[in-house]
């Protein structure tokens, strides 16, 4: 996935500023793809330059309100049926694990321990996200649900897993 697909995903629900976008992110992406504000408004000004969104709106002070045209909603279509997902295979938090054994036993379940409290924080913060968004009926708001069901799943299995594993050391 790139933010290319993602601001494109997002416009086609309906036109929105960077700012917009930015909240959007911060509020339903958050788990998939996180971004910055100048990842943002740099990936709109190429989107803008190559054509698959245009300045829909401006407003006060440069505010500028995007929306999708023809040529993105093609490219968004051909991106979601005709490229595979990329396979993340690199896991920073499973290599260490693998070299946990050079570590006293009482450091290595302390990584663990860090691991289920960060699976922690990551559900309660999810949690937090979930009551805090109006939920609708748009397209939006059931594939975002179902997105954000999956971090809560696996916030959760990481942390049965990470107490597993610290009781596995000896």
């Amino acid at each position: 996935m790139s933010l290319r697909h993602a601001l494109l995903g997002l416009l086609s629900e309906r036109p929105a500023s960077g700012y917009d976008l930015l909240k959007l992110f911060e509020t339903s992406l958050v788990t998939a793809w996180p971004a910055t504000q100048s990842q943002i408004y740099t990936e709109l000004t190429k989107l803008a330059d190559t054509g698959l969104i245009m300045v829909a709106a401006e407003g006060p002070r440069g505010r500028k309100e995007y929306a999708l045209t023809d040529e993105g909603l093609a490219e968004l279509r051909h991106w979601l049926t005709e490229t595979k997902p990329q396979r993340n295979t690199r896991s920073d938090i499973l290599l260490r694990v693998f070299f946990l054994g050079v570590l006293t036993p009482e450091q290595a379940r302390g990584y663990l321990t860090e691991l289920i409290e960060l699976s922690d924080q990551g559900y309660q913060s999810l949690r937090r996200l979930e009551k805090s968004v109006d939920w609708d009926d748009d397209n939006l708001s059931v594939y975002g649900r179902i997105a954000l069901e999956y971090g809560l799943r696996f916030n959760a299995m990481r942390r049965e897993w990470a107490e597993w594993a610290a009781g596995q050391i000896t």
